[in-house]
């Protein structure tokens, strides 16, 4: 299309108008939801739009997001949607948690990013924090703005530290969509259309197979190829709150030590309290030698992500080059202000605590409907708030989804993707809410089931 800075220069000051509008008329939070309809088909993504529950299930007038506090978002028409989906797994503490909106904007008051020469305190703060809370001897952070920049960072640290160039990951596994996260991800969906990805050798085992770890590393060493790294969730998110079993992780922890091969923790989802530990690793007692975060790290306020090692791994980052990795905007003041909020509320709310009484409710009372409904449900899994509901065909678990989004509530599952529903809600969530979506589940439930 041809350049216009004349209408960009009017469409930016009215929209700049709108932003500053706590709540807006009716009649405009129509023109916003049609406008983003035809913006995100003619500028974004149009497919998205074909496969969200948001625009197919909403009736006449999309699902806008607009505000939201707690457990609860409204549409730009006002409408109220109970969130059991927590921004798969970044909020949760809640939408615009009051401490952390509180940091950010008093930073946002005196500088929100920083110069990139002299030394920014936050970042520090935010680095010394996290080697506190951290599993094992956890002590060295690099921050970046997102959970696949991370895994990078986490690739790239193995590699220098071991000078070697394969990868262990799991089967199912999801690690992030940039080029080298891409090659660790045990998914054909999201591998397949791209070709060739990371150029070393990558071997993908059965996630919760120990034996089939052993096997790989064991042949490597046979064979000549070294192995850099051995990279899992603790318990696998996107495919569905997969819990392995409690020998995994300590016997890979072992023969990665055997092998000469450094164990990275993808803490992106399961880190500081989803899964009921303020670390999926802790569940087993396993101190990994390099993990990755984010999601949650940021309060659900701002992006921000990070890998973490030992001092002796981090030496490589440090020398003979400090700039061997950096980034301009990872690590804004913005960002760790978010960041060491979250911390403190995670810490001084025991969320994890939290998370480990309600997942505990939610599983249960999921597990009962799912005895009632066999036709519906193929399983449940989970720990804490990240649990997976597995049904019997992806057809089936898109019209629970979808149901449950037409009676208020939102969780994880599209058209391409709905056999393992998610449901992660914010830790913060009140038992009546989480008996209110309960209830709507089965309301949903029951009326899949009579179509079946």
């Amino acid at each position: 299309m041809p350049t216009d800075l004349k209408h960009a220069l009017e469409y930016s000051e009215k929209w700049l108008g709108i932003i500053k509008q706590e709540r807006v008329p009716e009649d405009v939070g129509k023109w916003i939801i049609e406008e983003s309809k035809y913006n995100f088909a003619e500028h974004f993504n149009k497919g998205w739009l074909e496969y969200r529950k948001s625009v197919t299930e909403a009736g006449q007038w999309a699902a806008t997001e607009w505000t939201g506090r707690g457990a609860i978002f409204e549409d730009v028409l006002g409408r109220k949607y109970i969130d059991f989906l927590g921004g798969y797994g970044m909020m949760d503490h809640g939408w615009s948690h009051p401490d952390v909106v509180e940091a950010v904007a008093a930073q946002l008051k005196r500088t929100p990013m920083p110069s990139q020469e002299l030394i920014d305190p936050l970042r520090g703060v935010l680095a010394r924090l996290i080697a506190d809370i951290a599993p094992g001897n956890i002590k060295y952070s690099f921050f970046v703005a997102s959970g696949t920049e991370a895994i990078e960072g986490a690739i790239k640290l193995a590699k220098m530290y071991t000078k070697k160039p394969a990868f262990i990951v799991g089967v199912k596994a999801f690690h992030g969509k940039t080029m080298g996260s891409l090659s660790m991800v045990g998914k054909a969906d999201y591998r397949q259309p791209l070709g060739v990805l990371y150029g070393g050798p990558v071997y993908h085992v059965p996630f919760g197979d120990a034996d089939a770890v052993e096997r790989q590393l064991d042949i490597c060493d046979k064979v000549g190829i070294g192995v850099a790294g051995v990279l899992f969730e603790p318990i696998q998110g996107e495919a569905g709150g997969i819990v392995p079993p409690d020998d995994f992780w300590p016997r890979i922890r072992e023969a990665t030590k055997k092998y000469g091969a450094l164990l990275i923790a993808d803490e992106v989802q399961t880190g500081l309290g989803r899964t009921g530990k303020l670390w999926g690793v802790d569940h087993w007692g396993v101190e990994p030698d390099i993990i990755a975060v984010a999601k949650s790290l940021g309060g659900g306020v701002m992006p921000i992500g990070t890998f973490c090692s030992t001092e002796e791994i981090w030496q490589c980052m440090m020398y003979p080059n400090p700039f061997i990795h950096t980034t301009t905007t990872g690590g804004g003041a913005l960002a760790c202000s978010a960041a060491i909020a979250a911390i403190h509320v995670t810490l001084r709310e025991k969320l994890w605590e939290v998370a480990a009484e309600k997942g505990e409710y939610i599983l249960s009372k999921i597990k009962a409907l799912a005895e009632k409904y066999p036709q519906v449900y193929k399983s449940v899994t989970g720990k804490g708030l990240l649990i997976g509901m597995h049904f019997q065909t992806p057809e089936i678990g898109y019209k629970v989804a979808a149901g449950l989004f037409k009676r208020g509530v939102l969780v994880a599952g599209t058209l391409i993707s709905a056999q393992t529903v998610r449901i992660e809600p914010p830790l913060i969530i009140s038992n009546e809410q989480i008996d209110s979506a309960l209830d709507r589940l089965e309301d949903t439930l029951k009326t899949v089931n009579r179509s079946l």
